[in-house]
């Protein structure tokens, strides 16, 4: 037995104390702040895992748990935690990816930006099947918890699970998983993933309340998640229809779409504020999924793009700016952003500000380097992982991007996860001159502190090589709200073409 004061949580939300040696200890379930006796579960050499044998000094933020399989189900981490101290502790998640990976000194970050309401969110669940169970995976991830509810799921969702689980076990169905997809109006898509042939009553789940859109997802051998492979319709309409930002979305079984959607909303709002977007902007959403970012940007800006790499996604992407009126500025490519995009930059394409909404895995290094070809103003990154966030944060900033400020945004209570919002923009171009003065080291009457037009000239061609006339220093001048003798700024006749401070000598 060893007594371990917590110190912190590891981004899987597990407690971090130190042994009596010294050595690292991660205690799941304990909450920073505690004290605790645990039992080494796992001696690993430089570190152990450990469970909680006693609470000797409670967090405040600690609670019981409102879920009667937490512990057993590893879907959530944090029902045992205030919904404050959860925030609190995503918070520190982030921060502790942007200063160990990112390598960020005192990175500008928000408070976690907090639901409304925390229970029954999600309107995608994805339910494991092993052997003819379905439900959750075990917190061990050894096996399934068979589960009658799920306190993040709708109820809609629920209904459908209840519903099929005693199918999907008389079916001894071997691996895959039973989806559902449920909209803010209650319609729902229900979708069996697993290998071989459909099952006989699979188009029954049509007649469950709320139920739209039936499909069996035939798997591949080795799927890299729940809906990797070819889906058929089975029954019922192809697609069901949500709203986002004020505008409709159809959503088809491997379509990408926030699981939070009153989240989401806020979420993107943040997004499309720090991009900056203006009537003339022209804007790039690499991963558009369905094309939520880059509908809701087309209403502000002249010119969108989305690049996605599921064909399914594209063709509802397409559809979905048809049916807001939107066509004439959206435009949508199928293809792998970390090749589409690097092949535009090369043709010479820009754009005013890109948006990236990668997968978890985060960004390809080779759209990266794109970036850093194009140098768009301003990048705004929508992350669902502070680690591959903090990583291509150092990436973008070794191609002339740095951070402003992060704002998580949670879109998960209950769990270990967090969505946050990030804006890059340019680092000041060489072409700048950076002029630091000490007044205290100047000597000057209020005459003498005004240079000279001739003194102005010479200082910017001994600084930047670039020769300057009165005329456009006036204009600069002018720009930055210092008043200038009006004679500087006239044309000597009324249909005279004044010249204009050309942008490299305005810099």
């Amino acid at each position: 037995m060893h007594q371990i004061k917590i110190t912190g949580v590891t981004s899987e939300m597990q407690g971090v104390g130190r042994l009596d040696d010294g050595r690292a200890a991660f205690v799941a379930g304990a909450l920073p702040g505690e004290t605790v006796n645990a039992e080494i579960t796992r001696d690993a050499g430089r570190y152990c895992n450990a469970k909680i044998v006693e609470i000797i000094d409670a967090s405040p933020e600690r609670r019981t748990a409102d879920c009667p399989y937490y512990g057993r189900c590893g879907g959530c981490q944090l029902r045992h935690v205030s919904y404050r101290g959860a925030l609190d502790m995503k918070r520190t998640r982030v921060y502790d990816a942007l200063t160990r990976i990112a390598g960020l000194e005192s990175p500008k970050l928000g408070e976690t930006l907090g639901c409304d309401e925390q229970l029954r969110t999600r309107n995608k669940a994805e339910y494991p099947i092993t052997n003819g169970q379905v439900g959750m995976r075990e917190a061990t991830g050894r096996g399934i918890v068979e589960i009658d509810d799920c306190l993040l799921q709708n109820p809609r969702s629920v209904e459908v699970l209840r519903a099929a689980a005693p199918l999907i076990k008389r079916s001894r169905i071997r691996s895959g998983w039973l989806v559902t997809r449920v909209t803010g109006a209650g319609d729902v898509m229900a979708i069996l993933s697993c290998e071989g042939r459909t099952p006989d009553w699979l188009p029954a789940l049509a007649d469950l309340p709320g139920v739209r859109s039936v499909y069996h997802c035939a798997l591949k051998k080795r799927p890299a998640h729940a809906l990797d492979g070819e889906c058929r319709h089975i029954a019922g309409e192809p697609s069901i229809t949500e709203t986002l930002c004020g505008l409709k979305f159809q959503i088809s079984p491997q379509t990408f779409f926030q699981v939070n959607t009153p989240q989401a909303e806020r979420l993107y709002a943040l997004a499309l504020e720090a991009a900056g977007i203006g009537p003339n902007s022209r804007v790039l959403d690499a991963y558009c999924g369905c094309g939520t970012i880059t509908l809701a940007a087309a209403r502000i800006a002249a010119k969108t793009l989305g690049v996605e790499i599921v064909p399914q996604a594209i063709t509802d992407a397409r559809r979905n700016a048809a049916v807001n009126g939107l066509s004439a500025k959206a435009d949508f490519v199928c293809a792998d952003a970390a090749v589409e995009i690097p092949a535009r930059v090369g043709r010479g394409e820009r754009f005013d500000c890109v948006i990236v909404d990668p997968p978890r895995r985060g960004c390809d290094v080779n759209l990266i380097r794109a970036l850093g070809v194009a140098q768009p103003p301003r990048i705004v990154y929508v992350s669902c992982d502070p680690g591959t966030l903090a990583r291509d944060i150092k990436l973008l900033n070794g191609e002339g991007f740095k951070p402003n400020w992060v704002q998580p945004v949670d879109m998960f209570p209950g769990t270990m996860h967090v969505e946050t919002v990030c804006l890059l923009s340019k680092l000041k171009s060489t072409q700048h001159i950076e002029v630091e003065l000490d007044m205290d080291e100047l000597d000057l009457t209020a005459a003498e502190k005004k240079a000279t037009y001739d003194e102005i000239k010479d200082y910017v061609l001994e600084h930047s090589g670039l020769k300057v006339s009165s005329l456009y220093i006036a204009q600069v001048k002018q720009q930055c709200g210092i008043i200038e003798r009006e004679n500087y700024n006239k044309p000597k006749s009324e249909d005279a073409k004044q010249p204009q401070c050309p942008p490299d000598k305005e810099k």
